[in-house]
């Protein structure tokens, strides 16, 4: 196996593991911890900071220890959440929340900038081009990283699988499900009991150990890899206020200011599929024991999505995939507008799922790339500005959540997915009018590491 492919893998379930673990524990906050709001106070707690270390811990993070100790670092602080869940208080939890949401965005700017530098560097020793390989590469992570839903739901179905029988949900509740659930409908009457204290200490305990494994397997076995750019600058040392800021900085570029809204999108949508999905349609009307499953099916077709487009993209190029995207998005959002869920229609529930994954798999593999493309010489602050706006998403979407009919919701959703693709389009228009570099141009470009073209 090539050293490159070996290190691709080696990050990708370093990231299985650890996503197995705090994926599950996510979608538990809300109904373990329910008094006095705490589990969804951890999570709100949880994207703030995301929001506030996206803003300077990338870069600083990344230049001090490299990519890979930035990731073992910042895999220690989803390991501490996960301690926190054992003494479940506002005292643990609210800290360890903080952590996590620290070191989620240098986690996850190392990992890009990881992959694109591997694949980068993979392109000019094949000869191939740096965003093709780079595709392939991003492909291969999110298929196994996006299985990490599967896995982490069906350990916490298998370990809670210990459920009362369900009665039926009556007619009255169902008409209040889907769209038209304004919060003030019918209390739900089908929930399950808090499971006994035992299965939730076993729960983390597995949750735990997965996230220690993760730990030790990137620490052993991932390669420390330096950016060629760097080197080619004579490692320069940037002042500490310059490199704080370079988040920022980055924003003097046109193109980054038009592309804030695709990963605010993903924020918008993943918080829609997270929060209104699983709770006004899915418990609404099939049951909370249904959520596990329903959640199993959207995290295998985005696995399996983002694997094909890996390699589709090679031949169709991004914009035929960012369209794709679109308007499976625009189709669910408009029929779920339109669906009055009914237990009867069990299959529909899955297949709604399965779709919103295919459209994830999308902004999930093509906006990383899309990112370590056009910003290839600022690569950690330009994803740092991705996780950035992307918790500016998710808080958004969680801070209106509350308070806002399911309809409204979807509403906003739609309008957020119109503006996002028509900057992703004039994004797309300017690099299009750019001029075609010289061939020898092109050949130097290569041999520096920057071989990725910006350009269709």
């Amino acid at each position: 196996m090539e050293r490159s492919l070996k290190n691709v893998l080696v990050v990708s379930f370093g990231f299985l593991l650890l996503f197995t673990a705090y994926g599950g524990l996510q979608s538990l906050q809300s109904s373990l911890y329910s008094e006095e709001g705490l589990g969804v106070t951890a999570l709100s707690t949880l994207y703030g900071g995301v929001l506030l270390s996206s803003m300077f811990l990338p870069p600083l993070l990344i230049k001090k220890f490299g990519c890979k100790w930035t990731i073992v670092i910042s895999m220690c602080c989803y390991v501490a959440f996960s301690l926190g869940n054992f003494y479940a208080s506002w005292y643990t939890l609210i800290p360890t929340s903080i952590l996590l949401g620290l070191g989620a965005a240098p986690l996850w700017s190392a990992q890009c900038t990881y992959l694109t530098i591997m694949g980068n560097t993979q392109a000019e020793k094949v000869g191939k081009v740096g965003r093709d390989v780079v595709n392939q590469y991003f492909g291969i992570f999110f298929l196994i990283f996006q299985s990490s839903g599967v896995w982490g739901n069906l350990i916490s179905s298998l370990v809670f699988g210990q459920t009362p029988t369900q009665e039926a949900i009556p007619e009255e509740q169902l008409l209040s499900c889907g769209a038209s659930d304004c919060l003030m409908a019918t209390a739900s009457t089908n929930s399950t009991q808090r499971p006994s204290q035992t299965l939730i200490y076993t729960l983390l305990g597995i949750y735990t150990g997965s996230g220690v494994l993760a730990v030790l397997l990137v620490a052993v076995f991932l390669e420390p890899i330096k950016d060629a750019q760097q080197k080619s600058e004579g490692e320069k040392e940037l002042p500490f206020w310059s490199t704080l800021l370079s988040t920022f900085r980055l924003l003097r570029d046109r193109r980054l200011r038009l592309l804030v809204l695709l990963p605010m999108y993903r924020g918008f949508e993943q918080a829609v599929l997270a929060g209104d999905y699983t709770r006004s349609y899915t418990t609404c009307a099939l049951g909370i024991q249904f959520v596990g499953y329903v959640m199993i099916c959207f995290s295998a077709t985005n696995s399996l999505c983002s694997m094909l487009y890996g390699r589709l993209s090679q031949h169709t190029g991004r914009i035929a995939l960012y369209a794709l995207g679109a308007v499976t998005h625009l189709s669910c959002i408009i029929a779920l507008l339109l669906w009055k869920p009914h237990p009867h229609q069990l299959a529909v529930f899955f297949v709604f799922s399965g779709l919103w994954g295919v459209a994830d798999a999308v902004w999930q593999t093509q906006n990383n790339v899309l990112y370590g493309v056009l910003f290839q010489k600022s690569k950690e602050a330009a994803f740092a500005n991705y996780r950035l706006w992307e918790a500016l998403g998710f808080v958004i979407a969680f801070g209106y959540s509350t308070f806002l009919c399911v309809n409204v919701k979807l509403y906003v959703l739609l309008g957020v997915l119109s503006l996002t693709m028509l900057a992703y389009g004039t994004v797309e228009y300017l690099e299009a009018k750019k001029p075609a570099r010289p061939v020898a141009t092109e050949q130097t470009k290569t041999a520096d590491g920057a071989e990725t073209e910006t350009a269709m």
